[in-house]
């Protein structure tokens, strides 16, 4: 194992959704890790409303969905928006809007939990201060961290992943590039109290700019206000539950300044992504390698997957399992998917945010989702289900379309009755289906046997478009995407090395 001689395999700065989730599959998988973050307790506020469908399918992949207390199906809503333009997301098999109305600060609870029970080391209080140079091509990076006492410690571990947030410390200390569009236009949004609103769950364009109401419990509200030629703030300045009353009336005409607000922040339409999401080292995830216009929910959602892409790769690495160029694949596959995102929140910002020089567009937008099409194009994008990491290059022989997607929920039936795949990868293992009864794709895999869970079992018939069609055999990794399907054991081989090394 690398890095024996460190404080810890891996130190993940940042302990928001991504950097608990990194925690967790990085102690699923076995590596040891250390978490800093510089705030002293879990601030509790409701930030991030929810997640996308595919981050619910993450969460659900790790057992996490009864944690939520709704049990194994949470709420979600099947109506959705692109750029303000409303349609519903079902028209796209397995797409819904997402699970809506589960405050960020809960999200943040379940995955600390669960990473604390597998053993992750939390330190609150501790910040990341510097990074000593080395990092590149050195045996392991050390960090300078100040404890809640105020003193400075010296950290020292195999890897060190970013995880700290749009202006992250490590970005900056490892020398990450940052590219992208400055803000132009300022927002707000409120927790508020002492009002009664009319529900605009997925924002309603008026004449001054756009407005979003949501209840969050009793007697408490979201609102998210984004006045029309707002200039871009700085993010530094302490917002006023005032500024924002003013600019909510500005907007619908209604005085909430009676009322008053437990938590009060703005945002910007800011753009930007990292160049890399690997320097030596040094990784990123989340807000520290991408930030957006937050339309549709997404931001929580990408860092999470970003987290789940990046876990079980690492700690395969630090077992010694997998080589180091194991580890090149998280760029490769997770920038694409941050430069997507970005282009379609700032798409979004331009039709749902821009003045009267948008309504063209909007009218378009508005015409384009009566296709059902472009409904499943555009459900794609927001819900994340659409993504498909490029295994072509990998694979030998004709590829599959499941081939780099996600693998779908879907039921099996086995010798020990029915199951869900989500629940065959609650070990973070990967999982070898043997759909045909097959004992050369068993045998094959015999060797990955502590790192691929075999399962042989059929795939209960459904009423829609059967995603196995045309494959006997599917492997599908720890994070839930395809690497290699087939109908015979041909490649097979090739692909266990490829994704979880030489066989004992």
């Amino acid at each position: 194992m690398e890095g024996t001689a460190a404080d810890t395999d891996v130190i993940v700065v940042g302990a928001g959704p991504t950097g608990l989730m990194l925690a967790g599959e990085l102690r699923l998988g076995g590596a040891r890790v250390v978490v800093i973050e510089k705030l002293a307790a879990p601030t509790g506020q409701s930030r991030g409303l929810g997640f996308t469908a595919r981050a619910m399918e993450t969460f659900d992949e790790r057992g996490l969905l009864p944690r939520f207390g709704q049990g194994e199906t949470l709420a979600t809503s099947p109506v959705g928006h692109f750029g303000g333009a409303q349609f519903d997301f079902t028209v796209l098999e397995d797409a819904h809007f997402g699970a809506r109305g589960i405050p960020q600060g809960d999200t943040e609870a379940v995955l600390e939990g669960w990473a604390g029970e597998l053993g992750a080391d939390i330190r609150r209080g501790w910040e990341f201060v510097s990074l000593t140079d080395g990092f590149l091509d050195g045996d392991g990076v050390e960090i300078t961290v100040r404890t809640p006492q105020g003193e400075e410690r010296t950290l020292r571990a195999s890897y060190l992943a970013g995880c700290d947030g749009g202006s992250s410390r490590v970005r900056r200390a490892a020398g990450f590039d940052f590219p992208g569009t400055d803000a132009t236009q300022g927002m707000y949004l409120a927790d508020i109290t002492g009002v009664e609103l009319t529900p605009r769950f997925l924002g309603e364009r008026l004449n001054n700019g756009m407005v979003m109401a949501a209840p969050l419990s009793q007697g408490v509200w979201r609102i998210i206000v984004c006045p029309d030629g707002r200039p871009a703030h700085d993010r530094e300045r302490t917002v006023t539950f005032e500024e924002v009353a003013a600019a909510w009336q500005d907007i619908t005409g209604e005085d909430i300044s009676h009322g008053g607000a437990s938590w009060v922040s703005s945002f910007t339409n800011a753009t930007r992504q990292a160049s890399e999401y690997r320097r030596g080292r040094v990784f990123l995830a989340g807000d520290a390698a991408h930030i957006h216009l937050p339309a549709g929910g997404q931001g929580l959602s990408t860092g999470v997957q970003d987290a789940a892409n990046l876990g079980w790769k690492l700690a395969s690495v630090i077992r010694g399992d997998a080589p180091r160029e194991l580890l090149d694949t998280y760029h490769a596959e997770r920038h694409p998917v941050g430069a997507r995102l970005l282009m379609n929140t700032r798409a979004q910002g331009i039709v749902f945010l821009g003045g009267a020089e948008s309504d063209p567009l909007r009218e378009l937008m508005a015409e384009l989702v009566r296709h059902d099409d472009v409904k499943r194009h555009l459900a794609g994008i927001v819900s994340h289900l659409d993504i498909r990491y490029d295994l072509a290059g990998t694979a030998t022989g004709p590829t599959h379309p499941l081939l780099g997607r996600r693998m779908p929920p879907r039921l099996l039936v086995g010798a020990d009755g029915e199951t869900r795949i989500a629940r065959l990868l609650h070990a973070g293992h990967g999982v070898l289906l043997d759909l045909a009864d097959d004992e050369t794709v068993r045998a094959t895999a015999a060797g990955h046997a502590d790192r691929v869970d075999v399962v042989t079992a059929v795939a209960k018939p459904t009423d829609g478009p059967d995603a196995l069609a045309g494959a006997t055999a599917v492997l599908i990794r720890p994070d839930g995407y395809v690497a290699w399907t087939g109908t015979c054991a041909q490649g097979l081989e090739t692909a266990l090395a490829r994704w979880f090394g030489p066989p004992r």
